[in-house]
């Protein structure tokens, strides 16, 4: 796997969010319907690890269990420190949403047959850490193709009004 699938991407923006992995896979693999910002439960040594280093959401998904969504499959890394109190690197982690938003999303998995993909995981200003996470329809390969074509004319049709025809 590539390190643009769920690569670390460590910066700190002008808003003082620092984004610890980002899913840019998920922009070209699926067509983003909407998207939610969650609060994520997790524990110590899951933070501490997050502070240290990044997390890997490129085969990640959220699922529905009962009334909860979880993220499943997302890779956080063992915080070295922490010997024998460590946490499993990759088990289910529940999300913290309002019981509509829940909802909303369980609907359009049921319903319509979507998707629930995390886009990025963050700290956020207050030092909290959050997962916007989306409703999302899986493309087909035509449509790639057609996404593809259409960000390189783009590139193409900016270059060549930049550098004057």
């Amino acid at each position: 796997m590539s390190s643009k699938s769920g690569g670390a991407k460590k910066s700190k923006g002008a808003s003082g969010i620092t984004v610890k992995g980002d899913n840019r896979r998920a922009r070209f693999d699926y067509e983003l319907i909407e998207t939610f910002e969650a609060g994520i439960e997790l524990v110590g040594s899951e933070v501490k690890s997050l502070r240290n280093t990044s997390v890997n959401l490129g085969e990640s998904y959220a699922a529905m269990k009962g009334q909860e969504l979880f993220l499943l499959n997302s890779n956080i890394p063992e915080y070295r420190e922490a010997n024998r109190f460590n946490h499993d690197p990759k088990r289910p982690r529940r999300l913290l949403l309002h019981r509509k938003q829940i909802d909303k999303l369980a609907a359009g998995v049921l319903r319509d047959g979507l998707t629930i993909v995390p886009l990025k995981m963050f700290f956020n200003t207050k030092g909290r850490v959050k997962v916007d996470i989306a409703l999302a329809k899986g493309r087909k390969l035509h449509d790639k193709r057609e996404n593809i074509k259409s960000r390189d004319w783009g590139r193409e049709k900016a270059r060549l009004l930049r550098d004057g025809g």
